[in-house]
């Protein structure tokens, strides 16, 4: 039986850095974020978010993704509708994928908001990555072109590390890359012997 963990963090935390390294370890795993941008280009999503947010969201049919950041970033009910469109196909698009994993030991499922859309119940572990949130700010302004303004917007919009580590069964600190990867090795060991003991 395949066993799913739940991988999340923070903006800037370094879980898809944390996620990769997993895949090395030769772990499948499913970005949540980077399928969310696939489905969010079909047309059935496309109309759901003109329908919403309006069309001048748009830009020859192109979701201008920095506009609405801007709307639901700042509006806690804007980014509940938001989610409310796209979390469900994302789910369905895990589900297939999942089915496609069925030979694997473990899978790895990456979020930013696993517990703020309540999904985390639906595995069977969770890690968070966490990171010093200046840290986590410096990593994002050097990754995307956004201010400091925005990065902090998104970072109250989510759970905060102590929250996250109050629910997660393992914790992956993030400020060296190095100590980290140990740690990846550690938590797998463990659930390695977990699983020959089940």
């Amino acid at each position: 039986m395949t066993k799913t963990i739940g991988l999340t963090g923070g903006i800037g935390s370094g879980k898809t850095t944390i996620a990769h390294y997993f895949q090395s370890k030769g772990i499948p795993i499913y970005i949540a974020d980077d399928e969310a941008r696939i489905i969010m280009q079909s047309e059935a999503i496309i109309e759901a978010i003109k329908n919403s947010f309006g069309k001048d969201l748009f830009e020859n049919n192109v979701l201008n993704r920095q506009k609405l950041a801007e709307i639901v970033f700042n509006d806690a009910d804007q980014l509940k509708r938001l989610n409310g469109i796209v979390h469900p196909a994302v789910k369905n698009h895990f589900k297939e994928w999942l089915q496609t994993k069925s030979h694997c030991q473990f899978i790895i499922y990456e979020s930013a908001v696993l517990f703020e859309n309540d999904s985390y119940k639906n595995f069977d572990y969770i890690i968070a990555v966490t990171a010093p949130l200046e840290e986590r700010i410096q990593r994002v302004i050097a990754r995307d072109a956004t201010t400091r303004e925005q990065i902090q917007q998104r970072i109250v919009a989510q759970w905060t590390d102590e929250q996250r580590v109050s629910k997660s069964d393992y914790v992956i600190e993030n400020s060296n890359l190095e100590t980290a990867k140990r740690k990846v090795d550690e938590i797998l060991k463990i659930l390695e012997i977990k699983q020959k003991e089940s």
